[in-house]
């Protein structure tokens, strides 16, 4: 676990679901992520039992004044993915959670590098990863399929 000034980052626990639900079940805040909206409360407890599933956790649920309000964390290797409810953005809620989460990754999990996939029209995401410190590294057209349209990325990269 890793605690800031408003945040706890912790493994993921079988009562988050409900509040996760607000997050992945949100079509705006799931407008650039790689997967459609939940639309069941079911989908997003299997998520969570995925979170939960993990023998050494990368991945995080980030707890706000007592509540499950997003996920961050390392996957696919190097990998980093966050998302956050809509209602705390704009905040620096996320910025204060990548403070302490990028440190932990280099360290715990010996990184060389940590690598991020955006949307290009995700101009927030964008933002906060340039402004800690990541670097564009490229550009794709197509690179995934959500529902019916495709999807662009932007590369990124953060060496230790």
């Amino acid at each position: 676990m890793l605690r800031t000034q408003r945040l706890l980052i912790r493994p993921a626990r079988e009562n988050d679901a409900e509040g996760l639900f607000e997050v992945y079940g949100d079509p705006e805040t799931m407008r650039f992520w790689d997967t459609l909206p939940d639309t069941q409360l079911e989908q997003t407890q299997r998520r969570v039992h995925g979170f939960m599933r993990a023998e050494n956790p990368t991945y995080f649920v980030l707890e706000h004044k007592g509540r499950a309000v997003g996920t961050a964390g390392i996957h696919a290797g190097d990998e980093l993915g966050f998302i956050l409810h809509r209602g705390l953005w704009r905040q620096g809620l996320m910025r204060e959670c990548l403070d302490a989460l990028i440190p932990w990754s280099f360290a715990t999990l010996a990184l060389s590098q940590i690598t991020a996939d955006v949307d290009p029209r995700n101009t927030g995401s964008i933002t906060l990863l340039t402004r800690i410190g990541f670097l564009e590294t490229g550009r794709a057209q197509n690179t995934i399929q959500v529902g019916d349209e495709w999807c662009d990325s932007v590369y990124f990269k953060l060496s230790s």
